[in-house]
């Protein structure tokens, strides 16, 4: 039965689901009780070897059978995964001879009764194959559905390696371009199954440098075109002659390799308690998403970017490289942390800075911190806390920096997903020139230190809050109760007196 070009090829059919079939009344009377049918294959040559492929369940009613051991062992020999004799009107039995020698070969031998033709035993296989294929198809379109899904998500890149490791239900890992794990899902493997997967990376990716003392990669089903005991090409013609994927087995698991497309010279690598014939196909499903997903961002602002960043480390003021970066006046910039505690890396900061309609992205820590053009509208995003700066001049994007900081502070401690910064009202404190304000601020709060005026300013902010202010500052409740009373014994003050509150606000808004 010919593949499909537009699913998985077909699975095999097991010799117990044939058996199961009472109307055919087969019965198992040689050999092991297990074996994978590809194909039915009638014949009453004397040797079929020439005519077999390898994987069929062989019908003969034995016209030309003569040496029984030499018969059997043609058989094994070209690969055929069970022999069907049929009883009648050759032989009234199973010749005896027969039966050992397919015992002694370990191959599965049915006995076909009188009533049962070849050709029904064929229709059988072919239908068991045809619901098989229909069963693995609809696997492999849940799996692309659940792959497509993950992919969707605030976190794409450990998402998709997540389903895939369902999907599989085995051990996937996200190698770099060093053959260090970027990301990993699934149950742990030993130690000799994982240096098995990293030799297996360097079959697709050979240009990686591989460990001093290391063993050749080990002989896979992967293309020859480049031998593993031969010297590493040159990192310009390995990438063109490499094959995309490769596989091996090692401690009863399956392994397989795969390249990711573009440039930044990932491998996909499988560790799987066995290899379904739709696995592929659900494999390279998951190796198309994450090929986009790790590519690097490509487009006409490329040029402009690398321009901006010579130009800065060369001396140039931010004002004089922002237009190179398309932000025109103003810029926004935003602080993200993921709601789940999880840390941020570069490829989920790149998509989230994709889905704000950006590429310009860092990572710090555990927050993303991405700069937008100032006319941008900020939005919600799923599986994300976001703090956003009001839209400020290239001088001023420090102080924007310290806004949205600020401000995904206040998103954490009262839960919401957003929280911009609120800039400050005209009213009494726009009465006061501007230079005084900030000499009366800088001398009210000399005596403290900035870690202890920004505990206040957040405290104040939320109301006096311990719980929310220690959410915001990632510190313990205690710490921030001895902060607030420090800070009130080096100002002298009441901090239950809302005038003194009041006071201190205006001034730590100014510093």
């Amino acid at each position: 039965m010919p593949d499909s070009p537009a699913g998985p090829p077909s699975p095999p059919i097991a010799l117990a689901e044939l058996l199961g079939r009472e109307e055919l009344g087969l019965r198992r009377i040689a050999g092991p009780d297990h074996a994978e049918l590809l194909w039915v294959h009638t014949t009453e040559m004397a040797d079929p070897y020439p005519y077999l492929l390898g994987g069929e369940l062989v019908l003969t009613a034995g016209v030309q059978l003569a040496e029984a051991d030499t018969y059997v062992a043609r058989l094994v020999q070209a690969g055929a995964a069970a022999l069907g004799f049929g009883v009648a009107p050759v032989h009234d039995t199973v010749p005896e001879t027969l039966v050992e020698a397919c015992e002694q070969h370990g191959l599965p031998l049915l006995e076909v009764p009188p009533e049962t033709r070849f050709a029904a035993v064929a229709r059988a296989v072919w239908r068991l194959m045809a619901e098989a294929r229909h069963r693995e198809l609809r696997r492999v379109t849940r799996a692309q559905q659940a792959l497509a899904t993950a992919a969707a998500r605030p976190d794409p890149v450990p998402a998709v390696l997540r389903q895939l490791a369902v999907q599989l239900e085995g051990r996937v890992a996200l190698l770099t371009a060093d053959g260090e794990v970027l990301h990993a899902a699934g149950g742990r493997t030993a130690p000799d199954v994982r240096a098995a997967l990293a030799r297996l990376a360097r079959v697709v990716m050979p240009a990686w440098p591989a460990p001093p003392g290391s063993p050749a990669p080990p002989a896979t089903s992967a293309s020859p075109a480049v031998p593993v005991s031969a010297p590493a090409p040159a990192a310009s013609s390995a990438r063109k002659q490499s094959p995309s994927s490769a596989t091996d087995a090692r401690g009863g698991s399956q392994l397989s390799a795969y390249a990711l497309g573009g440039a930044q010279g990932f491998a996909l690598v499988l560790a799987t308690p066995r290899r379904e014939s739709g696995d592929h196909t659900v494999a390279g499903i998951a190796v198309v998403l994450l090929s986009l997903l790790t590519a690097p961002h490509q487009g006409a602002d490329a040029a402009g970017r690398s321009a901006a960043l010579v130009r800065l480390l060369l001396g140039a003021a931010p004002h004089e490289v922002a237009p190179l970066l398309g932000g025109g006046d103003s810029w926004t910039v935003v602080h993200a942390r993921r709601t789940d505690g999880t840390p941020a890396d570069t490829l989920t900061a790149g998509a989230l800075a994709a889905a704000l309609g950006s590429a310009l992205a860092d990572v710090e820590r555990e927050t993303v911190r991405v700069l937008l053009p100032g006319g941008h509208e900020v939005v919600a995003q799923p599986g994300w806390t976001l703090g956003v700066s009001e839209p400020a001049p290239p001088s001023a994007l420090p102080l924007a920096d310290t806004q949205a900081a600020r401000a995904l502070g206040h998103a954490e401690a009262t839960r919401a997903a957003l929280t911009r910064h609120r800039p400050g009202i005209g009213g009494l404190a726009g009465l006061v020139p501007p230079d005084r304000a900030e000499a009366h601020a800088r001398a009210l709060l000399a005596p403290l230190t900035e870690p202890l005026g920004e505990t206040l300013r957040c405290w104040l902010s939320l109301h006096g809050s311990w719980d929310r202010t220690a959410v915001a500052l990632k510190v313990h409740r205690n710490t921030v109760r001895q902060r607030i009373a420090r800070c009130a014994a080096l100002l002298d003050v009441d901090l239950d007196d809302m005038d003194v509150r009041t006071e201190l606000w205006f001034a730590l808004r100014l510093r």
